[in-house]
């Protein structure tokens, strides 16, 4: 998988991910931005992506948190308690 390929499908789970729990809103001003530069790191640097889809396609009705395999579990978390 190209770096490209890589970048655009773990975008497209880190907002899947963000959706599926309610996560999104809480991400906002300069800490926000930087907070998502770190999600962003930490989703692009995670090998469990399969793990993820599955997890993901499982919860399409949503779920109240990131499954402990999401490396932004906790950021995730705070970003639901600032929404």
């Amino acid at each position: 998988m190209s770096w490209m390929d890589r970048l655009n499908e773990r975008a497209e789970l880190m907002g899947r991910m963000m959706r599926t729990i309610g996560a999104g809103q809480g991400a906002h001003g300069i800490m926000g931005a930087s907070e998502m530069r770190l999600a962003a790191s930490r989703c692009i640097g995670c090998d469990r992506s399969q793990d993820c889809r599955h997890w993901l396609d499982a919860h399409q009705d949503g779920a109240d948190t990131a499954p402990d395999l999401c490396p932004n579990q906790d950021l995730f978390r705070t970003w639901k308690t600032r929404g």
